[in-house]
């Protein structure tokens, strides 16, 4: 053969196949390759080697090629054949040649000249390979052509229905015959794949995947029907699959979306529509047809917040119906259709709801124009949409232009650097549509509209300044995706197209009439005037870095408590003890000065919002300018008047005589009362409607005139934050809650806080200070103004921050009462878990089996009534323990998989599944039973007298005693009676058993048999069980001996008549002969055998249910051990604890698994660990392995898994093991495919009768098998599963990782491999030629795994890179589109969860149908248990505290406060309602740090509801060390600092209710501002401390206060005691512990935290959150900071060798060379420069904030500089400027020494030490004179270095504020050589406690036991494993 360059056709390919009698020669490559590369070692070969050999036979096999590693801009397209080509290579060497001949010669089309990176080197291996395997495979060709050969071999692939194959080998044969004119060879239905049926999902669309198990759903079939009708549509010209044309492909041809995007959507649409059928009840009666209620459902769920958004813009709907009623679902179909198409191209524009919104609305004007035939006035032709086109037109024309202006602004935000003010945000774009300006934008749309200008006054060098959009590249004109990107309107775009359509309505076609004339006047607007435009600026809302947000966004919790200040002040000044003495004239007219306050405040509160509303005026409507105006006007005119009428209000009284005949006199009023009560007449209205929420919704979301006026005065008229009130019960609740709270605060402030210090105020006032220690600037200041300062600003510093503490008291009370009240710890330990184990089945079958009952409507009592106390249910469902058993053992078997119980354990703990004896009791599980058997033989056997019927009544009072004689009886009997054969024997056994039931049934046993035997007789039985279990042919004569040592205890020993049974032994005694009659004897003893004669069947069948009957029997027996520690796994008892407490909580009724709720998973994953690689598991750290180390953590667990797989352990499996005890994405996965198993387990449970529960899902399914081979039961089980679940893990990353061969891609496919029904989204970054350059293109791609390998299934196109905001919500957003379901559940890839807790989601998902529409939830929230906590002090800190959060605190949040959020880890999302409002989580670059909590705020905004709910736990991971701790909180912190200054938290707080907006402030927000001014409050106290003492004041205020014995004025002079409350917000841990443990194990815990510094470690956390929080809203500098949450290896602090490493390595951090590109973790000055990166960035009015905050400093030098013995009590000023000369003096020589250091140390050392000698001798010399001559001390060099080290530091901070304008001159050095200095010497003083502490080895031993205390409870031996180490070193 030889390649030939032809040209057929404009579609040619360059090479074809020509017959040629030479040797085949492969075409020189346009430019000359390198030399090839060496063929790939085996080792990296995907597959196994399978070349065929050549004709002798003695050939080398040749390994496979290599399919995974492929260049990126041809793996897509190349890929599928050298995958191909391995898979058949084994059958034909030649067709697998040939298919890489043909992913050559596809190479080369696409990549001719090699250009793209790798291209180069992989054409030269493949054609390497190709010319080894050309002669080879020839000769065993078997065929006389090579069509003929891959023809033969595809009609073969075709009968083996390879479906996978088919596609590839069609190609490669339609290569072969381009040109030969046989191209019809080819069958078109081969090239399957092209139309996205045949990759499939879920749901095999194609015609031949008919008959898939879940394609024969029924519902299934009628959402695919619905789907598939195309009938009355215009028609379309549609190239390929005519005959499978749907109304998806059918939108495609009109609107120009991508095919990928068209097959998920037509999944996605189906899968809804058949869950919704199938959820309907009743059925409809009418054909097999979708039913029309399940698409007006979803219609309506789908486009409500299009209807919303309408209506707020005062625009018609453009959603319109037919008239004919045929048409109807069709055409909601269509638009249902359109939205989705829309939504699942629109990349990150998803995130901007109502911009979807906007394009919907045109598009479907559109839609509605093609289904209606409209023609256009001006051509007479038929309307097409504006954007249609090929398969990216949308992409193209619509989503690129917006997504450009999202880039383009987020590139403005410089990596977070950039003020919020100068870029649009994600929000400020998507406001933009909330205004009726969008519709200038027109359609198509005009590129030259200012929202399109990017340009601002920020300079960036990726965005060209006064332009629209960016420069493209040279060569990326035409590319779709490339980046950045250019789109314009082409003349046919911009052609106005008039429609005209029917005159069905006036109303449709006045609404078409307007459109069109609005577009034809926004499109023929000139499009020239480019320098005109005008960036826009924000919309809306500026995020603007200030404190004065918390007032502007709480302005009136902060009103409230400053006029409640401001009471209780003049209340405690005028020593008022009752609340009668308010009425006092004087008093209340005094009180009134409040309003003033009030006033003053409104003033503050309307400059605000003006201030910080002013960088929106752009965007401003002019409605808005004019209310803020007269708002101000009002405020202001307020502000005035009411100080001018108090002020004449005070000059008489209002109930003098002069005025007591006037109409105020008479009532006592003055005019200030009268103003005041006008003042407050405009808040009347506002408190009336409070109690009503309902009116004041309907006011805010009415489109009335005058509502609408209302609403515009009290808000902006803003399109979220309308309608978001509770109900009146919720809002009763918790506006009780805070009146209780509010009233205890203000009583407590009162009474300690306010009122002690008025008396000593008034006695500072009157104390006249006349000398002071230090120069006095204000000294003729009066009332001692500094000292009162001093006393009261910590006081009220605390006054406004102890709400939160009395929150968190409340929070404990009323949480604790709501987890009592909900069954919170009713189960806690396994003892309760025994004792209440009988009633597990009857609460299962309540909570979690599917009623038959229908469900009827009832009222509110008797509905309360059966649901909390009688629990309706029919008697045999109620008590069945069958499914019970079935899914308990499950959950035990789960529990052996995870090696969290033994082989032994699982046999005690399993149920049988033949759950009835004969006498009707239920077989319990041995851990239940096991030691009661003994107890009852003893009770019989010591039972003194005769009474049966007494001892009977004693032992069923214990039901598992009962159960277990019981057990033993029918166990035996049954074993007996197979163990048995001999006639004789039979008769002896039944005569003894008849004798027992006898006396049973006569209540006789005490008189019928003697007691005093039974041990013995048990000890017997005991060994032949013992025997039986073990089952060996050598034991067959013990075991005789054994049944005739019963026999004879029994008959000899017990029975006290036993003739009977005696003469049937007697009577069995004859002769008998051998088969020839030559001998006679006697017959045998009884159960003896002789000769062919066996009297008994031993051994037992090695399988069967005897076998199981024996081991139970066995277990019952010789289970001598205490019962209490089954199982011994601490978190195998904890989770069947909850489980058990769990079925007794109210939850909703369990659907079946076919009604229930469909549902997704998301992970988002970027480059956490997936399993733990060998080399990790191996490596030493500290001569101690990971995996030695997990061993010795998991001792039990490690021996189960040795046990579970024996011979069997593999090193793959080990790192499995490993990895499911860490946090890793194995670990998550394992957890989250269980809801799979839950539910095959559940659909098998709800088709299956109970007869045939006992056969087992297999033998069911082998018994159907017979009825139908095409649905067996295990395939209808995964198609339901399939239906209802789904899990996608977004691994952002995963392509780029495949091509670099990182190890994590592998482990990401061997887990998809591992769980079958695990898809993987990610985003791939590929390169492709334009021009002949290179371009990226970004694509998302739905993967999973098939024969090993990652199979791509969906491939979506992005406009762009879809990572430009926060990296997760993107991620996120990006895999979004490949869920499915109604519901999603976000997990975190630290999370884990239970099979157990698995079976109870369909309950949590009916919580969405549980309440009333306008009611039910949109996030459900899900507990966590924190799996982290087990081990270390620090650990089990960090788990305490989330765990008294995401339990008690959040339980309280959403029921009764109602302001529960998303917190990011287990909710599960409504998820129609979130797709359409802009997704789970938002993402712009730092304001949504925490993307999370916005996604609960969104959805809060827009009227949504979220719950908590507890029956159901998820397994949560946390940061376990210090460093983790640390940034885990510095990012928290960061975030809730962005939360501050956001959008969201301002609009919650202004819109909701005023008790709400306080739930709101202090669980959000106001946490940590409390914490920021608790630590401020310490520095004001000490500080203010501190100025009494330097100052003088205080010893003159105490000895003043001696000299008049004022003993107030020494208490509030004296240490503060507020610091010690605290405290107080660890209350509710102790609670939460209290609940779940019991108290006494939760003060024990508490007392032991303490033992173990907690209250350190909880400092060292408050400190954290407070220096982040205010840090980051004064200067920015917000970042994700990744913690790394790998496992931990613990190392002991407190070892010698281990300090003097560190030491070792700190020294050299410390001297390290930072600068470009040296990480902090390497060097102390790019630390330090990293540390103080924030402040470059910050805005002016900040740095003078940090500068005068740093000024603290330098009080300790002012105040101590007069107290030195050299100032001679000189109280001077110039003393302390003394002082200054002496800290320049230092500065002056530190730069002299660095210079001399810089410039001589190398060449002139000589010089250099004289230069240093001379330094010291002058600073000596200056001592020395100082001390002569000034009298200068030692006392006072120490005092001056306790002066100068603060004033050091201040200089430090000062400096650093002011680095950008210093820097680069000559002090600057001398600064940073200081600043080492200060950190060196820090950390000296650090290490030098630790060094003495690792010295003493007594430490070292205390430091172990009290961080791994619970480790040693568990009896671990960590402690010498740790010392192991050491001693190793």
């Amino acid at each position: 053969m030889e390649l030939e360059i032809v040209e057929v056709g404009p579609s040619s390919r360059p090479l074809r196949y020509v017959p040629r009698p030479q040797q085949w020669r492969p075409p020189p490559p346009p430019p000359p390759p390198p030399p090839p590369p060496p063929p790939p070692p085996p080792g990296v070969m995907s597959g196994s080697s399978s070349a065929g050999a050549g004709e002798g036979g003695g050939a080398a096999v040749a390994p496979q090629f290599d399919s995974e590693k492929i260049p990126q801009t041809l793996v897509s397209e190349i890929r599928p054949f050298l995958r191909v080509a391995n898979q058949v290579e084994h059958e034909s060497a030649r067709v697998a040649y040939l298919c890489r001949f043909h992913a050559f010669e596809k190479a080369h089309l696409m990549d001719p000249r090699s250009t793209g990176r790798g291209v180069r080197q992989f054409k030269t291996q493949l054609l390497q390979r190709l010319e080894q395997d050309e002669n080879s495979t020839k000769s065993k060709r078997t065929q006389k052509s090579d069509a003929r050969e891959i023809k033969l071999f595809l009609e073969k692939k075709k009968q083996a229905n390879k479906q996978e194959l088919l596609p590839v080998l069609a190609e490669v044969l339609k290569a072969l015959l381009i040109g030969t004119g046989l191209e019809s060879l080819v069958a078109t239905e081969d090239f399957a794949d092209k139309s996205g049926l045949f990759r499939y999902n879920i749901l095999p669309l194609h015609p031949r995947s008919s008959q898939k198990p879940i394609m024969l759903l029924p519902e299934i079939k009628v959402a695919v029907a619905a789907v598939f009708n195309i009938r009355s549509l215009p028609s379309v010209n549609i190239k390929d699959e005519k005959t499978h044309t749907d109304i998806f492909r059918w939108l495609q041809s009109w609107f120009g979306f991508q095919k990928g995007n068209v097959a998920n959507q037509r999944e996605h649409l189906i899968l809804l529509l058949a869950n919704l059928h199938a959820r309907l009840n009743p059925k409809s009666s009418s054909a097999p047809t979708l039913d029309d209620r399940a698409v007006e459902e979803l219609l309506a769920k789908t486009f409500e917040n299009y209807l919303t958004w309408c209506k707020f813009l005062g625009r018609k709907s453009n959603i319109w119906l037919p008239s004919v009623k045929q048409e109807i679902q069709q055409h909601k179909l269509l638009y249902i259709a359109l939205y989705l198409l829309i939504w699942g191209e629109a990349s990150n524009l998803r995130l901007m709801p109502e911009c979807l919104c906007y394009i919907f609305h045109h598009m479907s004007y559109e839609l509605y124009g093609v289904l209606s035939g409209a023609v256009s006035l001006i051509t007479g032709e038929k309307v097409r949409p504006a954007y249609g086109g090929d398969d990216e037109s949308f992409l193209n024309n619509v989503v690129k232009p917006i997504y450009t202006v999202i880039f383009q602004e987020a590139q403005k935000n410089k990596n977070g650097a950039s003020d919020h003010s100068t870029w649009r945000n994600y929000d400020d774009i998507n406001e933009f549509f909330w205004s009726a300006d969008c519709f200038k934008l027109g359609w198509p749309m005009r590129l030259n509209n200012d929202f399109f200008f990017t340009s601002s006054a920020t300079k960036n060098s990726q965005i060209l300044s006064g332009s629209r959009l960016s420069r493209v590249p040279h060569g990326s004109e035409n590319c779709a995706s490339c980046v950045p990107l250019v789109s314009g309107v082409t003349s046919q775009q911009t052609e106005q197209q008039n429609l005209q359509v029917p005159h069905e309505s006036s109303s449709t076609e006045n609404n078409l009439s307007s459109e069109a004339t609005e577009q034809r006047q926004q499109v023929y607007q000139t499009t020239s005037r480019t320098s005109q435009q005008r960036w826009l600026g924000k919309t809306n809302f500026v995020e603007v870095r200030s404190f004065w947000h918390l007032f502007r966004s709480f302005d009136r919790m902060w009103t409230l408590l400053v006029l409640g200040l401001q009471v209780l002040i003049i209340m405690a000044w005028h020593g008022l003890e009752s609340p009668i003495q308010l009425l006092d004239p004087i008093i209340f007219q005094d009180v009134l000065s409040i309003f003033i306050t009030n006033a003053v405040l409104r003033v503050i509160q309307v400059i605000l919002d003006i201030a910080f509303s002013w960088r929106t005026k752009r965007t401003m409507r002019s409605d808005q300018i004019l209310r803020f105006t007269i708002k101000l006007s009002l405020a202001v005119a307020w502000a005035i008047v009411l100080p001018i009428f108090y002020a004449s209000s005070q000059n008489y009284k209002a109930c003098s005589a002069k005025r007591y005949r006037t109409f105020l006199g008479m009532f006592c009023l003055s005019k200030y009362m009268v103003v005041v009560a006008l003042y407050l007449a405009s808040n009347v209205i506002g408190m009336a409607l409070f109690f009503v929420p309902a009116v004041t919704s309907y006011i805010e979301t009415s489109t009335w005139r005058i509502c609408n006026v209302l609403s515009w005065w009290c808000q902006p008229q803003l399109y979220v934050g309308r309608g978001m009130q509770e109900g009146q019960v919720p809002l009763l609740k918790y506006t009780a809650f805070w009146v209780v709270l509010l009233s205890s605060k203000f009583l407590f402030s009162y009474y300690f806080e306010i009122k002690p210090l008025v008396g000593p105020t008034k006695a500072i006032m009157k104390i006249n200070v006349k000398k002071y220690e230090w120069h006095e600037f204000f000294p003729q200041v009066k009332s001692n103004a500094g000292a009162i300062l001093a006393v009261w600003v910590p006081i009220i510093l605390v006054y406004f921050m102890d709400t939160q503490i009395w929150y968190s008291v409340f929070c404990t009370i009323f949480g604790g009462m709501c987890g009592i009240i909900h069954h919170l710890g009713e189960i806690r330990t396994m003892g309760m878990v025994r004792s209440r184990f009988c009633t597990l089945p009857e609460a299962f079958n309540m909570s979690l089996v599917p009623h038959s009952m229908p469900k009827q409507k009832k009222g509110l009592l008797p509905s309360f009534l059966e649901k909390k106390i009688f629990k309706k249910l029919d008697k045999d469902e109620r008590h069945d323990p069958t499914k019970f058993a079935l899914v308990w053992n499950q959950i035990i078997n789960s529990f052996r998989s995870e090696d969290l119980i033994s082989n032994r354990e699982m046999d005690l703990m399993t149920m049988p599944m033949s759950l009835e004896h004969s006498s009707g009791s239920i077989r319990w599980p041995l851990f239940l039973l096991a030691k009661k058997f003994s107890e009852a033989v003893d009770m019989a056997t010591n039972f003194n007298g005769k009474n049966s019927a007494k001892l009977f009544c004693k032992i069923k009072k214990d039901s598992y005693m009962f159960c277990a004689i019981n057990d033993f009886y029918e166990l035996t009997k049954s074993i007996f009676r197979f163990l048995i054969i001999g006639e004789p024997e039979k008769r002896v056994i039944a005569a003894i058993f008849a004798e027992i039931k006898k006396s049973i049934q006569n209540s006789s046993l005490l008189v019928d048999f003697k007691m005093d035997h039974l041990p013995l007789l048990l000890n017997k039985f005991d060994q032949l069980a013992e025997l039986l279990f073990i089952n060996k042919q050598e034991l067959r004569y013990e075991v005789t001996i054994l049944l005739q040592d019963i026999v004879d205890i029994l008959v000899q020993d017990m029975i006290v008549d036993a003739q009977s049974i005696l003469d049937v032994i007697n009577s069995s005694e004859r002769l008998i002969s051998d088969d020839d009659g030559t001998f006679t004897y006697y017959e045998p003893e009884l159960f003896a055998s002789v000769s062919s004669i066996a009297n008994i069947r031993f051994p037992f069948p090695d399988s069967g249910p005897l076998k199981e009957q024996v081991k139970r029997l066995y277990l019952l027996l010789n289970t001598k051990d205490k019962v209490v520690e089954i199982p011994s796994n601490l978190e195998a008892r904890r989770r069947i604890s909850f489980f058990a407490t769990s079925l007794f909580m109210d939850m909703p009724a369990a659907p079946k698994v076919r009604s229930m709720l469909s549902f997704s998973i998301i992970t988002p994953y970027f480059m956490e660990e997936v399993k733990f690689s060998e080399d990790e598991l191996h490596s030493n750290q500290d001569e101690a392995s990971v995996l030695s180390y997990m061993q010795k953590i998991y001792p039990d667990e490690w021996k189960n898994f040795l046990e579970r797989l024996g011979p069997k352990v593999t090193n793959d499996e080990i790192r499995y093991w490993a990895s499911f005890r860490g946090q890793t994405l194995s670990r998550t996965v394992r957890g989250m495919m269980y809801y799979r198993k839950a539910l095959r387990l559940q659909a098998f449970l709800d088709r299956t009768n109970d007869q045939e529960l006992y056969k087992g899902p297999i033998a069911t399914e082998q018994g159907q098998k017979k009825r139908n081979i095409h649905q067996s039961l295990s395939s209808e089980l995964d198609a339901l599963a399939d239906m209802k679940f789904s899990y996608v893990i977004s691994c952002q990353k995963f392509g780029e990782q495949k091509i670099k061969g990182d190890p994590l891609a592998q482990d990401i496919i061997d887990l998809m491999t591992r769980y079958p029904a695990l898809r993987v989204a990610y985003i791939e970054e590929k390169e492709v030629i334009v021009n002949n350059s290179p371009h990226k293109v970004y694509s998302s791609v739905l993967i999973k795994a098939e024969n090993n390998f990652d199979q791509e299934i969906y491939r979506i196109k992005l406009p762009g890179p879809p990572i430009i905001g926060e990296g997760k919500p993107e991620n996120q957003n990006h895999a979004i589109i490949f869920t499915r379901g109604e519901a999603l559940q976000t997990i975190d890839m630290n999370q884990d969860n239970y099979l157990e807790e698995a079976y109870k989601m369909r309950n949590v998902l009916q919580e969405f149908l549980r309440h009333p529409r306008d009611q039910a939830p949109t996030i459900l929230g899900l507990r966590e248990h924190i799996f982290t906590g087990s081990v270390s002090s620090l650990a089990s800190f960090m788990s305490y505290q989330e765990t008294s959060f995401v339990t008690i605190g959040q339980r309280f949040l959403a029921d009764p406060l109602r302001v529960r959020f998303h917190y990011g880890h287990p909710d599960i999302f409504d998820r129609i309602f979130h797709l359409t409002r802009g997704g789970v989580s938002k993402a712009s670059k730092t304001i949504n740090l925490s993307e999370d909590v916005f996604a609960g705020y969104n959805s809060i905004l827009r009227r949504g509801h979220i719950t908590y709910n507890e029956y159901i736990q998820v397994g949560k991971g946390r940061d376990v060390g210090l460093n983790q701790i640390s940034k885990f909180e510095a990012k928290v912190a960061n975030g809730n600092s962005e939360q501050t200054i956001s959008r969201d938290i301002y609009r919650l707080g202004r819109r909701f209710d005023f008790f709400r907006m306080l739930s709101c402030y202090f669980t959000t927000v106001g946490f940590y501002f409390n914490s920021l001014i608790s630590i401020v409050g310490v520095y004001v106290f000490l500080y203010g401390q501190l100025y009494l003492v330097l100052s003088g004041l205080q010893r003159a205020l105490l000895h003043e206060a001696q000299t008049q014995n004022i003993k107030s004025l020494e208490t509030a002079l004296a240490s503060q005691s507020f610091l010690q409350l605290g405290l107080l917000t660890g209350l509710p841990m102790v609670m939460e512990l209290g609940l779940e443990k019991g108290f006494r194990a939760a003060i024990s815990d508490f007392i032991l935290m303490q033992l173990q510094l907690a209250s350190v470690f909880f400092t060292f956390s408050l400190g954290t959150k407070a220096h982040y929080y205010g840090r980051t809203i004064l200067h920015g500098g917000a970042k994700y900071r990744p913690t790394g949450r790998k496992f931990l290896e613990i190392l002991s602090g407190f070892a010698w060798q281990k300090i003097v490493d560190d030491w070792a390595d700190w020294n050299r951090w410390m001297r390290n060379q930072g600068g470009i590109g040296v990480p902090p973790e390497k060097s102390w000055e790019s630390w330090w420069n990293a540390e103080n990166a924030h402040l470059r960035h910050s805005v002016l009015s900040s740095r003078i904030l940090e500068v005068l905050l740093s000024l603290r400093f330098f009080i300790y030098q002012y105040g101590l500089v007069y107290h030195l013995k050299i100032s001679q009590d000189n109280k001077n000023f110039l003393v302390y400027l003394l002082s200054w000369v002496v800290i320049i003096a230092i500065i002056g020589f530190v730069k002299l020494v660095n210079c001399a250091s810089r410039r001589l140390s190398s060449n002139h050392q000589l010089i250099f030490r004289l230069i240093k000698l001379l330094i010291f001798l002058s600073v000596v010399t200056s001592l020395i004179l100082l001390s002569c001559l000034c009298q200068l001390s030692i006392m006072d060099l120490i005092i001056c270095c306790l002066a100068f080290i603060p004033t050091g530091w201040g200089i430090l901070l000062i400096i650093q504020v002011l680095r950008p304008k210093i820097e680069y001159y000559a002090i600057w050095e001398p600064i940073q050589v200081i600043a080492h200095a200060y950190d060196y010497g820090m950390g000296s003083v650090l290490f030098f406690p630790i060094a003495v502490l690792a010295w003493m080895p007594l430490m070292s031993a205390m430091q172990t036991r009290v961080l791994f205390n619970r480790a040693f409870s568990q009896q671990l031996q960590i402690q010498h494993f740790i010392f192991g180490k050491t001693k190793r070193r």
